[in-house]
């Protein structure tokens, strides 16, 4: 057996979480019993007394504000207390503490689990506090705290000519951004985000804070590229090599009319172009449908409407926005507010070309969505260039060799009752079973 199979089975095995924190108590993941000991007030008040950032219970004035996860299908899930970490001292107190009151605990950077992993109803263990980003070093490598977010990478990097492979919601954490992988418009030419990170700190759950890179605790930092967040331990830090950006060209075009013909041709046509696109293709549900394709091109609009002439001679775009602008200017037109919201997504790994019949599913799921009072969407993230250039075994990133990932997005609000929500979940996940024979068995994590 390889060494790269080994670590790979490392993964999957109860051996794997045993230097993290899937072992204490309710912590595995969101839906579990979260069963653990009710800690007494004298305990608590231990805890914040060790804490050099605050201790926050539920009468505390943010502590709502705070505690809600973005994703508002968890919301109901609130933490007994939440301790906002500034330290990595901060961090090793509560995971002692944890410990030794056997009382659950999750991880939250950002806060924009999918899944609702940064949710508890023990302790919750916020970096947020941790934001800094250091000064670029001689080679280009910068460090994060590990509750940096988007923004603060957008603002630290923006005057320097630099980036890293970054997400377009600004409130998004990067910690848990890298550690799922890192997906972003600059993949396709750049590499994932966990390609570009050299360095991590990480306490474990004995508390000891652990340097690892390709020398030191190796296996442990092949694990933190693309293994998932909290698994392991809680990053406090994470430095990547940064790349120059000068100007690329954005843009925005929706069609609301001939996608029986648009989005086979744009399925088809995506994964041929180059390294240098990067692009999100959605599709809408209901009766206003309409197909969005948002992007960059480190090129020429001129360029850009030579790669998309195909689908330019199908329909003319109903609305269109294209720019050439200096890269972190090109990332505002790009960003989007990402506001908390009631949602699940369904998502697998493409990798061959969707076919005629893959597009005509889509649009037959979409066309009878049975509609909540925000929308549904199918989506495709464009993958491939130099995310593939890496061997799939280099790092814990397993999909390396998929074109684009499929996603399908169902969100609705408290205005929906819950025979409405029930009736949605079950077209969600009946629209995800047909698309499997065009995707794959694998989800992003």
């Amino acid at each position: 057996m390889s060494f790269a199979l080994n670590r790979r089975t490392f993964l999957k095995s109860a051996s794997g979480v045993l230097l993290g924190l899937a072992y204490l108590p309710g912590s595995a993941r969101a839906g579990a019993s979260n069963a653990g000991t009710v800690a007494s007030s004298a305990s608590w008040d231990d805890l914040a007394r060790s804490l050099k950032g605050p201790l926050l219970h539920k009468d505390a004035p943010d502590y709502a504000t705070i505690a809600a996860p973005w994703n508002l299908r968890f919301a109901a899930t609130l933490p007994a207390g939440i301790a906002r970490c500034v330290s990595p001292e901060d961090v090793r107190a509560c995971l002692h503490w944890a410990q030794s009151n056997e009382v659950p605990l999750a991880i939250r950077s950002g806060g924009h689990s999918y899944a609702g992993f940064s949710t508890t109803s023990g302790l919750l263990l916020d970096v947020s506090l941790m934001n800094e980003v250091g000064d670029l070093d001689a080679s280009g490598r910068v460090r994060l705290s590990g509750g940096a977010r988007n923004a603060n990478v957008y603002a630290a990097l923006r005057p320097l000519g630099r980036a890293i492979t970054h997400g377009r919601c600004k409130g998004v954490g990067v910690a848990g951004l890298v550690l799922g992988g890192g997906i972003g418009f600059s993949q396709r030419l750049q590499g994932l985000a966990c390609d570009q990170l050299v360095e991590t700190e990480i306490v474990i759950a004995s508390g000891e804070l652990l340097r690892c890179n390709e020398v030191d605790n190796a296996d442990l930092f092949w694990a933190c590229r693309g293994g998932g967040g909290g698994n392991f331990g809680v990053n406090t830090s994470l430095t990547f090599q940064t790349f120059p950006v000068a100007v690329v060209t954005v843009f925005r075009l929706v069609w609301r009319s001939g996608l029986d013909e648009l989005l086979p041709a744009a399925l088809a046509l995506l994964p041929t172009t180059p390294d240098r696109l990067g692009c999100k293709l959605f599709v809408e549900a209901g009766k206003d449908e309409q197909l969005e394709l948002v992007g960059q091109l480190v090129g020429t609009e001129g360029e850009l409407t030579s790669l998309l002439a195909p689908l330019y001679r199908i329909a003319t775009p109903n609305e269109q926005a294209v720019r050439a602008l200096p890269y972190w200017d090109s990332q505002e037109f790009l960003s989007e507010e990402g506001p908390p919201e009631y949602s699940h997504e369904r998502s697998r790994y493409v990798f061959r070309p969707v076919p005629p019949e893959g597009a005509r599913t889509v649009l037959d799921f979409l066309r009878r969505w049975p509609t909540t009072h925000d929308g549904a969407q199918w989506k495709i993230f464009l993958a491939g260039g130099a995310v593939a250039a890496v061997p799939t075994d280099a790092t814990a990133f397993v999909h390396r060799k998929a074109l684009m990932l499929s996603t399908i997005d169902l969100s609705w609000t408290p205005e929906d009752d819950a025979a409405a929500v029930r009736a949605n979940q079950v077209w969600l996940d009946e629209f995800h079973a047909a698309m499997q024979p065009f995707t794959s068995d694998e989800s992003f994590q």
